[in-house]
């Protein structure tokens, strides 16, 4: 989905001056936003790797709980004379807020900036993404041989909820030990799946950054002696420099 804001022609009919045209096009990861302490820390530092990554200007934005906005960061970028931006939801799932907040986000800073955004796709569950994750279960020398539970937000819509379910499975063909979805919000809860498995269970997170949903994990595999896996922050660079490419060249 794309929205965008034409500027005035030039003098040689051109929409775009040549110097725009080779504008480094920026990126901005957009985020959900936490209340947590150190929800937005994970965030910066893996837009600072996206950034490093792709030489051109990475910024992090929030839907709702934490600064700044995307308005903001758009805004911003107006001032430094950018005309064209990419948007990478940080997001998951097509749920809530990839299909409603995140176009509404996107058309009021488009509005209210005159920056044309582009929006990427969501980093979804794909293969790239079970890839990151287990990734980052070897960066935490996890047990092969352990059994995991794959802990996610959770959706009031089915479909978001399977899309893990069906990353659980795919995670599962890939390790000796078995993986289970598990959701916050929704069910199957944490501790029933825990109780399904052989403990001890490695509490492996379907987030980018610390979360208040994600305290009593940790909680549990600190109480317990049990694995746990840090939130994905800068591991899930990559993610977000496919989704940016394949967005800004299209």
């Amino acid at each position: 989905m794309t929205f965008f804001h034409e500027p005035p022609a030039d003098a040689g009919g051109s929409s775009r001056s040549r110097a725009e045209q080779h504008q480094p096009v920026p990126v901005v990861g957009l985020a959900h936003g936490s209340r947590h302490a150190r929800g937005a820390d994970a965030i910066e530092a893996l837009m600072i790797a996206v950034g490093a990554a792709a030489g051109v200007p990475a910024h992090a934005a929030y839907l709702d709980l934490a600064e700044p906005d995307l308005a903001g960061v758009a805004a911003l970028l107006a001032e430094e004379g950018h005309t064209r931006a990419v948007v990478v939801p940080l997001l998951f799932t097509q749920a809530f807020h990839a299909t409603v907040d995140v176009p509404e986000a996107v058309a009021e800073a488009a509005r209210t900036s005159g920056v044309e955004l582009v929006v990427a796709d969501i980093l979804g569950t794909g293969d790239d993404v079970a890839d990151v994750l287990l990734s980052a279960l070897d960066a935490a020398e996890v047990d092969g041989d352990l059994d995991a539970a794959l802990f996610a937000v959770g959706s009031s819509r089915p479909d978001a909820n399977a899309a893990v379910a069906d990353l659980a499975v795919r995670l599962s063909d890939r390790r000796r030990g078995r993986v289970r979805e598990a959701f916050g919000t929704c069910r199957p809860k944490l501790a029933a799946v825990v109780d399904d498995l052989d403990a001890p269970v490695a509490l492996w997170p379907l987030f980018l950054a610390d979360g208040l949903l994600l305290d009593p994990v940790r909680r549990l595999a600190e109480q317990r002696g049990w694995p746990f896996v840090e939130p994905l922050g800068a591991f899930a660079a990559p993610l977000v420099l496919r989704r940016y490419a394949v967005a800004r060249d299209q």
